[in-house]
């Protein structure tokens, strides 16, 4: 049950218990409900600052070799410069592949990215 749903609940109680001030706040509360998930936000700092590491690593990866994580972290000059930790490197790769830009092999618990084609 939505908070939505459960405001829209709780007005019906009070609504048939005749507390109209009680209603009036509520369908406020609702209104407020309703504003906050339809608004559209703009991207953060680290969401614009990672679409452009996305692009570098995208850039410098070759399209027949096999890359770690860590191979990508220490291969790749704007991430070496940026000095991004390994977990933030992976965090990447694993929004690049959502993408559908580079392919996942899993061998021994550990991914393997290529350019997909």
């Amino acid at each position: 049950m939505t908070i939505r749903e459960n405001y829209e609940a709780i007005r019906t109680i009070v609504a048939n218990a005749g507390r109209e001030d009680l209603v009036e706040f509520i369908d406020g509360r609702i209104a407020q409900t309703i504003k906050k998930n339809t608004g559209v936000r703009k991207p953060t700092a680290k969401q614009i600052e990672n679409t452009g590491f996305r692009d570098e690593i995208l850039a410098w990866m070759d399209a027949d070799t096999v890359y770690t994580s860590a191979d990508v972290q220490k291969g790749c000059p704007a991430l070496v410069a940026a000095g991004l930790s390994p977990n933030r490197v992976s965090a990447l790769m694993t929004q690049l592949a959502k993408e559908g830009a580079v392919s996942v092999t899993v061998e021994k618990r550990k991914n393997y990215y290529k350019l997909s084609a």
